[in-house]
């Protein structure tokens, strides 16, 4: 039997969620209704009611209810409703999660959906989702899928939407309940565990790659494998910059090749798609052998050419694609990002070497590109060994540019050697 877990707020969406409900139903697939409304009298029967939601957060609705503050009820109702679906999961009585809603249904749900290991079944229809979903996405694998209308009433344009969620849950469900694959952390720890076969197995290496960096880490990537690991690519696009670090967090990598860093000068300098302040601190924190190159920071992202703040539009910019836009950093800028990045290394615990490509820091700073600007990278390497001077970590030269497969062979075969003997040489 095929569950799917409906999650929302019943006394504002109670006849939208009615309408899920019913055309699962239809589907074959069996429905465990979650009411994490508060005030309002709820529109069809919940399965799991409020007040149970409530409780699972550990406060009293009714409490709730009197003290008017619809911030921390939201936020609890998402705690409850997390712990809710997690049991319904543990119990087997959960396949896939749909819900819908506004900036707070979409808040509480994805709360609850990230509460679940990867690989299973996802999908919030929002509002929201046509803009900035890091908040609610996390590093979650989660579906979202714009509503194009605010969730108000079933009509002849949010029907067609809200039918796709459906079939997309129902059917996602109905594999995931023939072949379960959720992803628990404990299993990605262990060496050889390859899922459901897709991967090469072996003990997990996080590597980092823009489309800049692409060729250099692609050669990183299957020299690793080469020896026996098996690579996750993360895009170096905020997101995933986020996500790396997450699970560096929970020690999942028997090493990192942070080989592409733009998230950092976007961080610095205005970019769009920072990872935040915390990028390449996880893998240093909990001791992880990781091998680093300051890939790609001889470029900050920006959105379309239109959007590109006026400070720098008198700089060589690039339209990377319709959606992303780049500039050049800076001699100045090079030399802050290279004291930036000394600085988070020097507080690593574990084995850490950093591979400088000395003629270039992506495809478009290598010789003969627009961006090659070797006073810059100059710059850049130099603060670096600056600031990693008396320290621990190696400072290794590589005289190639970061595009070359050689060098991402070397900086793959230097993480072997951290991870085997802890040191370079």
């Amino acid at each position: 039997m095929t569950i799917v877990v409906l999650v929302g707020t019943l006394d504002t969406k109670g006849l939208e969620y009615g309408w899920l409900r019913e055309r699962l139903l239809s589907r074959g697939v069996e429905v465990v209704v979650v009411d994490t409304g508060i005030v309002g009298t709820p529109r069809i029967p919940a399965d799991v009611p409020r007040a149970e939601v409530a409780r699972a957060a550990g406060v009293d609705l009714e409490r709730l209810r009197a003290e008017g503050d619809r911030g921390a009820a939201v936020t609890a109702m998402a705690r409850g409703a997390a712990e809710v679906v997690r049991r319904l999961h543990a119990e087997g009585r959960l396949h896939g999660v749909l819900a819908l809603g506004g900036s707070g249904g979409t808040s509480i749900a994805t709360r609850a959906m990230r509460e679940l290991p990867l690989g299973v079944p996802k999908v919030m229809v929002s509002s929201m989702a046509a803009g900035d979903v890091s908040p609610y996405v996390g590093s979650a694998d989660i579906t979202m899928m714009y509503s194009v209308v605010d969730i108000a009433g079933v009509n002849r344009l949010s029907a067609p939407i809200l039918a796709n969620a459906v079939d997309a849950v129902a059917g996602m469900a109905k594999g995931f309940a023939a072949e379960p694959r959720a992803v628990h952390a404990a299993e990605l720890r262990e060496d050889g565990a390859g899922g459901d076969g897709a991967g090469d197995g072996g003990p997990l290496i996080a590597a980092s790659m823009a489309g800049v960096t692409t060729t250099g880490v692609d050669a990183a990537r299957e020299r690793m494998t080469e020896h026996g690991y098996e690579v996750l690519v993360f895009h170096a696009s905020g997101s995933g910059g986020r996500t790396l670090e997450s699970l560096a967090e929970r020690q999942l990598f028997a090493g990192v090749l942070d080989l592409t860093l733009c998230e950092i000068a976007d961080e610095l300098f205005g970019g769009i798609l920072t990872a935040g302040p915390d990028r390449l601190l996880a893998a240093g924190r909990r001791g992880v052998p990781q091998v680093v190159s300051p890939g790609a920071l001889d470029l900050v992202k920006f959105g379309p050419l239109d959007t590109v703040p006026a400070r720098v539009r008198d700089r060589d910019v690039r339209v990377h694609n319709p959606s992303i836009s780049v500039v050049r950093t800076t001699a100045r800028e090079c030399a802050e990002l290279g004291t930036l990045v000394a600085a988070k290394l020097r507080a690593a615990t574990g084995p850490t070497a950093v591979c400088l490509p000395l003629r270039g820091l992506s495809t478009l700073g290598a010789p003969g590109g627009p961006y090659h600007d070797p006073a810059a990278d100059g710059a850049l390497f130099g603060a670096l060994r600056d600031g990693l001077r008396g320290s621990a970590v190696d400072v290794v030269e590589i005289d190639t540019h970061i595009g070359d497969p050689s060098f991402g062979r070397a900086a793959a075969d230097l993480l072997q050697r951290l991870i085997a003997d802890g040191k370079v040489r």
